[in-house]
């Protein structure tokens, strides 16, 4: 399984995400261009020592991940999703992609995804923080496909 960030914005939760992957050993995707320089200080803060158990690959923009990610489902987390994430199958070999915390991803890119997802929320909140929406999908997706991250053999 493997988490995408589609242009992130902000520093702090790029580095916050790759951290989330590293400990649920996930892969990680970033798609360009950046908000900010990648190897920024603030991203390295953010990450610690974490980034040397990190399976992660950089990607130039959206058509050369779509021409290189490979085979499995492309399930996006949006606040348009059809549907709860608590109700969906995850698989071992989805890939989980989370927008820009600016603007979230265009329309090729919703009608690219193979699920649209979404976190249920109280009526008159608008979003979660892409960082801690990508963690809750991601815990619950592990939690489908697989034993818990610091019981799999490394």
């Amino acid at each position: 399984m493997r988490l995408a960030l589609f242009q992130p914005d902000m520093p702090q939760n790029t580095g916050a995400m790759m951290r989330l992957a590293a400990c649920l050993g996930l892969g990680l995707d970033i798609i360009e261009p950046c908000g900010f320089v990648l190897d920024d200080r603030k991203l390295r803060r953010a990450v610690m020592d974490y980034l040397d158990l990190l399976d992660w690959r950089r990607w130039p923009g959206w058509p050369a991940f779509c021409d290189g990610r490979g085979p499995g489902r492309l399930l996006l987390l949006t606040t348009r999703g059809d549907m709860a994430y608590t109700a969906f199958r995850f698989r071992p070999d989805d890939t989980l992609l989370a927008g820009r915390e600016s603007a979230g991803v265009p329309d090729f890119v919703h009608d690219a995804a193979d699920a649209r997802l979404r976190i249920p929320m109280r009526p008159g909140a608008r979003s979660l923080n892409v960082a801690l929406a990508a963690a809750m999908v991601a815990s619950e997706a592990v939690r489908q496909t697989a034993a818990p991250a610091h019981d799999r053999p490394m």
